[in-house]
């Protein structure tokens, strides 16, 4: 590619060298003919004018005179008759009183004039001096005038073409260079064209070629990282088809569950089992549990379909936070008595405030203290409690358990959807796995961060953090990323 651009450009400088040497030739072969004529047509006027001095008399002496000049000598008489010539018979000449040359010469000045001989048969260049006789005059071939204005232009192009040599090295070494960035630009274009974007032209310089290599880079640096962000949507999107039919299925499957429970049930229950007093009560109240369960998942999907259709909204105010936490609690007293489990509610000193949403702290709340209530034993003690970050202006609320523990490597899925450390006791104790996932949705739309910690056997810590001040958060729910990625 280089070797052609290289040639392209030597034979264009190369054609415009050869017309630049025609140029000149013509045109100074034109300047070179009109000066060699201006300068011998001054030379014979001053032979002419010398010879008039001391004009021969004898026809032999006339004819050496005209050969020292190197031309034809004639003298023309008052009237026009051919006196004397050096190349013709006087008497057979005709009268030269029209020659133009001839008129001004008798008329006291000197002329000159070009023109072909009748005598001779041959162009000349005349020049004639005034003489006491009437007109001296010399003529000399053209073709001999001719002759030395070719030699001149072949001195002229010689030299012309010698001058050129010099051009014609430096436009080679032009051409080498300007092929070479040229053919960089293009194998880099190549290589754009295929999709390398991360390769770079090397050391622009700072001309035209310069400049289009710095905007070459800059378009490649353009696509690379409109290319990495393509990258980045498409694996967005792939991973949230993914979750998207992972969340079809297990909607399906937590679904299918209770339902099927419910239609055997009752199908049982049609088929004369509801007079069987040892079993219709029972098989009811397994079908009311499962209704309970469906309407729970019911409510969670509804959440997070409020969420994800950004119909969520929030008003956001301070609140006290003792106050919110207390009416959860009383919210949730009657759950704690029934399980014969305690909450101690451990408060901070002075009366923090926090920058939320009432009704979504409320959930929080209401879901941390709930999983609590379902994973603690009999007789167990919840510890609700708040601690102050300073000098981060957040407050932290955190729930204690008394249950199993979760393990380690399980930690870092509990908040995804559906996702169940224990999934038989888990849908045995009536959870939707929906509900540390609100829990996540709704803390992060408060600017907030929500972690747990755990030891398998001695319980675990879930806790959340709600701002001291507005942190400028949308009224409206814009955070489909937290649910949908893990």
């Amino acid at each position: 590619m280089t070797g052609k651009i290289f040639f392209k450009l030597i034979g264009a400088v190369l054609g415009l060298l050869v017309v630049a040497l025609v140029a000149v030739d013509f045109f100074a072969s034109k300047i070179a003919e009109s000066t060699y004529l201006e300068t011998l047509e001054r030379e014979l006027i001053d032979k002419g004018k010398m010879l008039a001095i001391a004009l021969p008399e004898e026809p032999a002496q006339f004819k050496r005179y005209a050969a020292a000049a190197r031309g034809r000598l004639t003298l023309i008489a008052r009237d026009g008759r051919v006196l004397a010539d050096s190349e013709a018979a006087a008497d057979k000449m005709e009268n030269h009183s029209n020659r133009t040359e001839v008129q001004m010469a008798l008329a006291g000045q000197t002329g000159s004039t070009r023109r072909q001989s009748p005598t001779l048969g041959v162009p000349f260049l005349y020049v004639a001096v005034p003489v006491e006789e009437g007109a001296l005059r010399l003529a000399v071939p053209l073709s001999e005038i001719q002759s030395q204005v070719d030699a001149i232009r072949r001195r002229m192009l010689g030299s012309t073409a010698l001058s050129f040599l010099p051009a014609i090295l430096l436009a080679a070494l032009f051409a080498r260079w300007v092929s070479r960035r040229l053919g960089n630009i293009i194998e880099y274009s190549a290589e754009l064209a295929k999709g390398n974007f991360q390769a770079r032209l090397a050391r622009p310089g700072g001309d035209e070629l310069g400049l289009l290599e710095r905007k070459l880079n800059e378009t490649g640096e353009t696509l690379e990282g409109m290319f990495q962000e393509l990258q980045r949507e498409h694996a967005e999107l792939e991973k949230l088809e993914r979750i998207r039919k992972d969340f079809v299925i297990n909607v399906s499957h937590e679904l299918r569950t209770p339902l099927a429970s419910i239609q055997g049930y009752t199908e049982t229950l049609l088929d004369g089992a509801i007079h069987e007093p040892e079993h219709n009560v029972r098989f009811l109240g397994i079908i009311r549990q499962n209704a309970e369960r469906l309407g729970n998942l019911t409510a969670d999907l509804l959440t997070l379909s409020r969420v994800e259709m950004k119909q969520q909204k929030f008003q956001f105010a301070s609140y006290n936070v003792h106050a919110l936490v207390q009416d959860t609690l009383d919210s949730m007293l009657p759950l704690t008595q029934r399980k014969n489990l305690t909450i101690h509610f451990h408060r901070m000193l002075g009366e923090p405030e926090a920058f939320c949403d009432a009704e979504a702290v409320n959930q929080v709340l209401t879901n941390l203290i709930d999983n609590a209530l379902k994973y603690s034993p009999e007789n167990g003690s919840i510890i609700v409690g708040m601690r102050d970050l300073a000098p981060l202006p957040f407050t932290e609320i955190f729930v204690q358990d008394s249950g199993i523990g979760i393990p380690p490597e399980e930690l870092s899925r509990l908040f995804e959807r559906f996702y169940r450390v224990d999934k038989a006791r888990s849908r045995e104790l009536g959870g939707t796995g929906l509900g540390l996932a609100i829990v996540k949705h709704l803390v992060k739309a408060q600017g907030g961060e929500v972690s747990v910690q755990s030891e398998v056997g001695r319980g675990s810590e879930f806790s959340f953090t709600l701002p001291h001040d507005d942190l400028g958060m949308s009224e409206h729910s814009d955070i489909r990323s937290q649910l949908t990625i893990p």
